[in-house]
């Protein structure tokens, strides 16, 4: 499972810190082996089962999305120079995992994808926190899970979370039409 994560998730490898990264790596191997789904539905599935008729995969959602935040930063890093800090591999691993909580949130109904009830309950942002905190992921990267969406919308952001939850955003709200 370890290497089938990893080459749908090559940017696990951008996060420098092994540690993080190694952490990282296994909230996606729970989650997929946790889910109604298997590692090959996620290039498959729509992103958002809140949008009728999406064609955009989950995956490339997600790895837009982390594409996006990393990009986003590093000219933030360039421009704004030493009037800014942003710890990159925080909002790496936090963008790579701001949705992991979503696979837990299916499930299938007469051959349909759904989100269940439990899902409905406890939405992603929780179940992704809760996941990260299985594996120890440090609280800087735990707050960009659980603030990404609009449950984070009540509470202050780090600079990293504010990135990612753009980035979420920018490659979600044009599908929205």
């Amino acid at each position: 499972m370890r290497e089938k994560v990893l080459e749908i998730w090559p940017e696990i490898n951008w996060i420098k810190n092994e540690e993080l990264r190694e952490k990282t790596l296994h909230c996606w191997i729970y989650a997929i082996e946790n889910s109604v789904l298997n590692i090959e539905d996620l290039d498959v599935i729509p992103f958002s089962l809140l949008l009728k008729d999406c064609k955009i995969s989950f995956m490339n959602h997600k790895r837009t999305c982390v594409q996006l935040a990393v990009e986003m930063a590093e000219r933030m890093l360039k421009n704004f120079k030493d009037e800014i800090k942003i710890d990159m591999d925080y909002l790496i691993s936090g963008a790579i995992l701001i949705d992991v909580g979503k696979l837990l949130e299916y499930e299938i109904v007469d051959g349909k994808l759904k989100t269940s009830n439990a899902g409905k309950l406890i939405r992603h942002p929780f179940s992704g926190l809760a996941i990260a905190d299985r594996y120890g992921l440090p609280a800087e990267v735990q707050h960009i899970i659980a603030t990404h969406s609009k449950e984070g919308d009540l509470g202050a952001r780090t600079v990293e979370s504010i990135v990612v939850h753009h980035a979420d955003f920018v490659s979600f709200d044009p599908f929205k039409a």
